[in-house]
């Protein structure tokens, strides 16, 4: 029996806040990406990996490699640089192109969209790759918009898939799934049957609390917001102690994420603690401290020591 399969790589990517980070946590069926309503909540490039069935085809089985990336998007200072260059270098090292669209976007669903200033390099980037397109959030829309839409990408892109999904329900995820596999090369696996993903336990438990952050403070979160797990510390195999550190810039943003007696940062150190226990399968005790880091969004060296700079390590 031969060992070969199809498998590649394949970059998610599109314009911020379409559901990209939504759809990998719901192909893996693991919470390793944060997800909010906030655009760019998602500032690094992160790996998960997942089989796929092609039933009746040879290879039948398939292994995806999906790298997720932060959504691109003009603007000034390092951060956003570093997330644009996560999102290209993905885009550039992947066998497949995912774009994935927000079916409610009139705008920012069509082909017109990526000739525009903001938008052109992405364009550049989802020409030069064999490419498939996810039209997503199509549970908020009704089906008959939608074929106009998939006729427009027809006539820019002929012979592309165009897959409408829901990441939020699941629907048709197994579709946009086989069409991606079905561009992978023939060989052997990338990675071991049992691994999801190439960052580690700390990541995701930072990536989770930054979500939580976003969830419990909306619009008064600033920008230039980060998390640094400082201690970890494993009791026993099902119980797991964290302290933390959020990082902002300003007095003023400190003030902001600790409420008044301290009231928004225990709402937030409970909703994170559950979310967290609940993505590593453990009983976790969070700390949460508040630090300012004056202007850390745009020093190079700042960046680095937060993370903003590094590949992730460690199997989970």
């Amino acid at each position: 029996m031969s060992d070969e399969i199809r498998a590649g790589y394949c970059a998610i990517v599109g314009l911020p806040n379409v559901g990209k980070s939504t759809l990998l946590n719901r192909i893996l069926g693991r919470h390793i990406a944060a997800v909010s309503a906030k655009p760019q909540t998602t500032r690094d490039r992160i790996l998960g990996v997942h089989p796929v069935d092609l039933p009746g085809e040879t290879p039948a089985r398939a292994q995806i490699a999906y790298l997720d990336t932060p959504g691109v998007q003009d603007g000034q200072g390092p951060l956003r640089r570093y997330m644009r260059d996560a999102a290209f270098g993905a885009a550039n090292e992947a066998n497949v192109v995912l774009l994935i669209l927000d079916a409610n976007d009139y705008r920012g669903r069509t082909p017109d969209r990526f000739s525009e200033p903001d938008a052109v390099a992405l364009g550049h980037v989802i020409k030069a790759h064999p490419l498939v397109i996810g039209l997503n959030k199509v549970d908020k829309i009704a089906k008959t918009d939608l074929l106009p839409v998939i006729e427009r990408w027809g006539m820019n892109a002929p012979g592309v898939d165009v897959v409408p999904l829901s990441a939020e329900t699941g629907e048709n995820v197994d579709a946009l799934e086989r069409a991606v596999a079905r561009l992978l090369p023939v060989g052997p696996a990338l990675f071991p049957e049992e691994m999801v993903t190439d960052r580690t336990p700390q990541f995701i438990a930072q990536e989770i609390i930054r979500e939580q952050l976003y969830h419990q403070l909306g619009k008064e979160l600033p920008y230039a917001c980060a998390v640094q797990v400082e201690t970890w510390t494993e009791k026993s195999k099902h119980e797991l102690s964290i302290g933390a550190v959020i990082i902002v810039e300003r007095d003023s943003q400190k003030a902001i994420v600790v409420g008044k007696g301290g009231s928004r940062i225990r709402e937030l150190g409970i909703a994170a603690r559950q979310a967290v226990g609940l993505a590593l399968g453990k009983t976790v005790h969070l700390s949460l401290f508040v630090k300012v880091l004056a202007e850390w969004s745009r020093g190079e060296r700042e960046l680095v020591r937060l993370g903003y700079g590094g590949e992730g390590e460690g199997q989970v």
